[in-house]
C-alpha cells in the first residue's frame, strides 16, 4: 500500500506525536491571527465561535494527510479546495492565492521549529523532505508560485512574514477568545509556547518580549516523556474539552496504533 508520506519518514515522525502538534498548533495560532486574510474565517463565524476547535482541527486534518494512503491523502487535499470553493462562492470573491500559500507555509515552518524545539535540529536535506511533502499538498490544490525547494522556498516565506501580516482588530479580538476559551492559566502557556517556535516578525508584530520563561521547562518535559508522565502533563495543561482528541494524536511507527496518552 502506498502512503502519502512513507512509513518511517521524518514528517511521520514529526506528525506522530501529540506534543510537537500542540507547538505547530501554538505557533499557527499566533500567526495565523496576524494574516491580513483572517476575514475570510470570520465571514463563516466559526472561528471567532470556537477559535480553539476551529484552527485545531485544521493541524488534525492536516495530520490525518500525512498519515492516510495516496488515493485518500488527495481525496482529503481535494475536499479542503471544495469546501474553500464553496466559501468562496458564497461570499462572492476569491480566497487570495497568497492566503493560501501562507498557510501552506505555515505548516512548513512550525514543523520545522517544533520538531527542533523538542528533539534537535534538523540538518538542510531534512528540512528539504519536510518542504517536498507540503509542497505535493500545495500544488494538489492547485496553488501557484510554489518555489521548486527548500532554498528557494526562504526567501518567499520571509516575503509572506513581512508582507502578508499585520495586527488588527482580528488579532485582538482572537487572542481575546483564547483566552475565553483556554482560561487565564492555558492563556498564559498557550503565549509562553508560542513565544519558543514563532518568527521574529510574528513575536514584533504580537509584542513579544524576548523574555521565555518556559523555555528552561522543555528540558524538564522532555524527561518527562522519558518517564512517561507526559500525559499527566497534558492533562493539566489542556482544557477537558480537547482530551479525547488529543488522544489520538500520537502514531506508532506502523501508523496503525495508537499509545495511550
Amino acid at each position: 500500500m502506498q502512503y502519502f508520506s512513507p512509513p518511517g519518514s521524518l514528517v511521520r515522525k514529526i506528525w506522530g506525536k501529540a506534543d510537537t502538534i500542540l507547538f505547530i498548533f501554538a505557533g499557527a495560532a499566533a500567526e495565523f491571527a496576524l494574516n491580513k486574510a483572517v476575514d475570510w474565517l470570520y465571514f463563516t463565524g466559526r472561528l471567532p465561535a470556537d477559535p480553539i476547535g476551529r484552527l485545531f482541527s485544521t493541524v488534525v486534518y492536516s495530520k490525518r494527510i500525512i498519515f492516510s494512503e495516496e488515493t485518500e491523502a488527495l481525496q482529503a487535499i481535494d475536499k479542503i479546495s471544495a469546501i474553500h470553493s464553496a466559501v468562496e462562492s458564497n461570499r462572492g470573491q476569491s480566497i487570495p492565492d497568497w492566503a493560501y500559500r501562507d498557510v501552506l507555509y505555515m505548516l512548513i515552518h512550525y514543523s520545522i521549529s517544533a520538531f527542533e524545539l523538542l528533539e534537535r535540529k534538523l540538518a538542510p536535506e531534512e528540512k528539504e523532505e519536510i518542504y517536498k511533502l507540503f509542497h505535493r499538498v500545495g500544488a494538489r490544490m492547485g496553488l501557484k508560485e510554489l518555489p521548486p525547494d527548500y532554498a528557494a522556498w526562504l526567501p518567499s516565506r520571509e516575503f509572506h512574514l513581512q508582507n502578508d501580516l499585520e495586527k488588527s482588530k482580528f488579532t485582538i479580538d482572537l487572542f481575546s477568545q483564547y483566552r475565553k476559551h483556554l482560561g487565564n492559566f492555558r492563556f498564559m502557556i498557550l503565549l509562553e509556547s508560542q513565544k519558543l517556535v514563532v518568527p521574529p516578525k510574528v513575536a514584533e508584530l504580537l509584542g513579544f518580549s524576548s523574555f521565555k520563561p518556559i523555555k528552561p521547562l522543555v528540558h524538564i518535559y522532555r524527561f518527562s516523556r522519558k518517564i512517561q508522565l507526559d500525559g499527566l502533563v497534558r492533562l493539566i495543561l489542556l482544557p477537558p474539552k480537547y482530551r479525547e482528541e488529543i488522544k489520538g494524536l500520537d502514531v506508532l511507527e506502523d501508523s496503525t496504533q495508537r499509545r495511550k496518552v
